[in-house]
């Protein structure tokens, strides 16, 4: 018996759980909510740890 799961990075959960907060939001589009969503966890990930 064998069964199939479909790997999710923490990355993309993270993805997720951003476009899903400004989804609610606001009034973009899915592609721009995405777009943002990697544009602001890449800021995050970037900014040094005692600016944050």
């Amino acid at each position: 018996m064998t069964t199939d799961t479909a790997f999710v990075s923490r990355y993309d959960l993270r993805v997720k759980l951003v476009q899903d907060v400004l989804k609610e939001n606001t009034k973009l589009s899915d592609d721009s909510c995405q777009e943002l969503a990697v544009r602001l966890l890449h800021t995050i990930d970037n900014t040094p740890e005692r600016v944050r």
